[in-house]
């Protein structure tokens, strides 16, 4: 019996403060200030302060440091895939979806105080925070979206979800604001803004957890021998559904895809901006990197109420194709044309325009295609795993091919190819009978 009330305006309200609070993570951490920190931290300078090499040295073997940055996050990536089941399952038990949402949030929150002491010196322990950092951060989301059903009916769920992105993208760019004033204005060392970050997550998550409910759902006691087996059990159960709905499994294999290129695009931006295009020196760099990042983040708060409105006159799917497909032409772009600041700023207002449109278009899209069912967290589990199996396989594709070509554009090409094969499928889709009012 579910005993949440559909489209109350607290727990709707509370639920999407969330994304303001743990939006700060993909933002400052694995977008903004961190890469830019970790880029000047590892790389070696000449006396006269220039970049002269960007290796580094991790476990005995010799690395671009931007590579081995995308490794460690694939690899905390699939970490997330191997616990998500295990502890959907144990919620599902236990009854308290809300207290794992918490422990993932202070997991992620703490970390991020920790990257305080990143160091060079030691790079295999100091990359152990962004690790535990991204489980806390993706591990967390696997139950914060699987309210997304429970809270708001079927007609409002993509207006709430876009809500949510907008906020996250607000929250996080005046926290990254406030680091800036604080590191260019106050001359604060910039690992002072990975403190900033933990306590702006932990802080604004209280909203949160001060109203929204902890049961979604009257639990079913259950052997506790398959606790930690129960949500790969799930899962399979998941699948055996899924298989059966033709739609919900053709846009789950579109989304895989360019999904895929979306995410990997997230995480490597500022690496690849720092190396691809040709700055003036290194201090204009930095900081015209900042304002790129800024222009997606507000453009990106436009972007998410504006594919919410072409969902409600065109329907889901031909929304999430023209964002597609503008990814597409973004990549393409990238590709062949853009090597000067100018031209990078172009494709930040780009990006900003189909990012936070896209996530949030994905995410009531698959809420809205699920069936009626009492086991939602286990629906957005096998969701959440899709999503991270395509990130580590882009982020650890776009790394091989950086690490064998030598340079990150060729591996461009292969976003390209993540874009085509899911807009082709989402193309299909279209044909395909779909419930009038839904997607």
């Amino acid at each position: 019996m579910n005993i949440i009330e559909k489209d109350n305006p607290e727990i709707i309200r509370a639920w999407t403060f969330y994304d303001w609070a743990n939006s700060v993570f993909p933002l400052v951490i694995t977008s903004a200030i961190f890469p830019n920190f970790y880029d000047a931290v590892t790389s070696t300078k000449n006396e006269a302060g220039e970049i002269v090499s960007h290796t580094v040295n991790c476990f005995g073997r010799n690395f671009e440091n931007q590579n081995i940055y995308e490794f460690v996050y694939a690899f905390a990536l699939f970490i997330v895939v191997l616990i998500a089941p295990i502890l959907s399952g144990i919620a599902d038990y236990l009854g308290n979806k809300k207290r794992f949402l918490q422990f993932f949030c202070y997991l992620g929150a703490l970390s991020c105080m920790c990257l305080f002491f990143f160091s060079k010196n030691n790079l295999e322990l100091s990359f152990l925070p962004f690790v535990t950092a991204t489980i806390g951060f993706w591990g967390s989301l696997v139950y914060y979206n699987s309210y997304l059903p429970e809270i708001a009916s079927v007609e409002n769920q993509d207006k709430v979800s876009a809500r949510g992105f907008a906020l996250g993208y607000f929250g996080s760019a005046l926290l990254l604001i406030l680091c800036l004033v604080s590191i260019m204005v106050l001359h604060i060392p910039a690992k002072y803004s990975f403190l900033f970050t933990g306590l702006w997550w932990i802080g604004f998550a209280q909203i949160t957890f001060w109203k929204l409910p902890n049961k979604s759902h009257n639990q079913k006691i259950e052997n506790r021998n398959r606790l930690f087996s129960k949500g790969f059990v799930e899962l399979r159960g998941v699948w055996v559904q899924i298989k059966k709905l033709s739609k919900l499994k053709r846009f789950l294999t579109a989304y895989f895809f360019y999904n895929m290129g979306v995410q990997t695009v997230m995480v490597v931006a500022v690496l690849f901006a720092r190396q691809e295009i040709q700055w003036a020196d290194e201090k204009s760099k930095t900081t015209s990197l900042i304002v790129s990042i800024l222009i997606i983040q507000f453009v990106g708060i436009a972007g998410s109420f504006i594919f919410s409105k072409l969902s409600d006159k065109f329907g889901n799917i031909a929304a999430l194709m023209f964002a597609v497909a503008i990814w597409i032409f973004i990549c393409v772009y990238t590709y062949y044309g853009v090597h000067l600041p100018w031209q990078f700023y172009i494709v930040a207002f780009l990006v900003g325009f189909v990012m936070g449109g896209i996530q949030a278009l994905s995410r009531s899209t698959y809420s809205k295609l699920l069936p009626e069912s009492e086991d939602l967290a286990s629906f957005f589990s096998f969701y959440d795993v899709m999503e991270k199996m395509g990130m580590i396989i882009g982020t650890i594709t776009f790394g091989v091919i950086s690490e064998v070509v030598g340079g990150m554009r060729p591996s461009v090409l292969s976003l390209i190819a993540y874009f085509i094969l899911g807009f082709v499928l989402l193309f299909t889709m279209r044909k395909m009978k779909i419930e009038a009012g839904k997607v």
